[in-house]
């Protein structure tokens, strides 16, 4: 099980290194910017990634489990931090739990177990990682001043869920905008129904061309420039802010209400297959250049 762990983290950790220059890839790996300088921290974790595929394979040695405490003591650091900004107020989540704490474990335990090579561990750490960032990444709420609110459609009380939340982030001062992207008549009738919440008209813009979730970013950061709120279901967010990243555009998430509970098991298998899909997007052509 330990090996398989360890042959995922490696694998991964070449896709980050891969991927670097599409999106920060520390928000969905270990971040070791605080205790070394860039190039010095490139290296190791090549290293740490070359480490981890021969201990899949073969014995565990000096180096690798040098490597290995490294890597644990830097997402040991990156715990710390995440509970330093949670103290502070700068964000909220039901789940206080980061995902550098569940990579704490996973180190922890290939520094104190060496079982044989095992498919399954590989598989179950592929299938639980979109899981847990999905959850905890999705859960956790970046709210903070923005230039527009963008809320992304859906069928449904989904809809409503997210139009709730973003009129409520609205009332509350957060932006002077909302954007409400989706399919054909979605924005219509996120903006009646905003509108019956209290928001004028004059504060909403309509995007009725957002038809996925790559449409309405790409015309969020052509329409409204600037710092961007978005708002959706927490199953949606990491696609979001992985997509928003690929455009060259940062965002802040805002986990909207859940009332439709039995729709989350599909919703969650589905994420699950669409967070890699998304997150291999990034070595594509950069989209900001692709459509000129």
């Amino acid at each position: 099980m330990t090996r398989g762990v360890a042959l995922f983290l490696g694998l991964f950790t070449l896709l980050n290194l891969a991927g670097d220059s599409r999106f920060d890839v520390n928000l969905w790996w270990i971040d070791l910017s605080p205790l070394l300088p860039r190039g010095v921290a490139i290296v190791t974790l090549a290293a740490f990634a070359i480490a981890m595929i021969a201990l899949a394979f073969g014995k565990r040695n000096a180096v690798t489990t040098a490597l290995t405490i490294v890597m644990l003591i830097a997402s040991i650091a990156n715990t710390i931090r995440y509970y330093v900004v949670l103290a502070r107020g700068e964000i909220h989540t039901a789940f206080p739990i980061p995902l550098s704490l569940l990579i704490s474990i996973a180190l922890a335990l290939i520094l104190t177990k060496d079982q044989p090579f095992r498919v399954f561990g590989f598989i179950a750490a592929a299938l639980i990682f979109p899981l847990a960032q999905i959850s905890l990444f999705g859960f956790t709420d970046y709210r903070r001043p923005a230039d527009v609110i963008v809320v992304f459609g859906a069928t449904g009380e989904p809809l409503y869920d997210r139009v709730r939340t973003a009129c409520e982030l609205y009332a509350q001062g957060f932006a002077p905008k909302l954007l409400f992207s989706g399919g054909p008549g979605e924005p219509e009738q996120m903006r009646h129904y905003a509108m019956k919440r209290g928001v004028p008209a004059s504060a909403i813009v309509q995007d009725s061309a957002g038809v996925n979730t790559e449409s309405t970013v790409r015309n969020t950061v052509r329409m409204s420039p600037g710092r961007i709120l978005a708002v959706s279901h927490f199953y949606h967010l990491p696609r979001i802010k992985m997509t928003f990243q690929r455009y060259g555009s940062d965002v802040f998430t805002v986990p909207s209400e859940t009332t439709m509970y039995a729709l989350m098991p599909y919703q969650l298998a589905r994420e699950d297959a669409a967070f890699w899909t998304y997150y291999l997007r990034r070595f594509k052509t950069n989209p900001q250049f692709a459509s000129r």
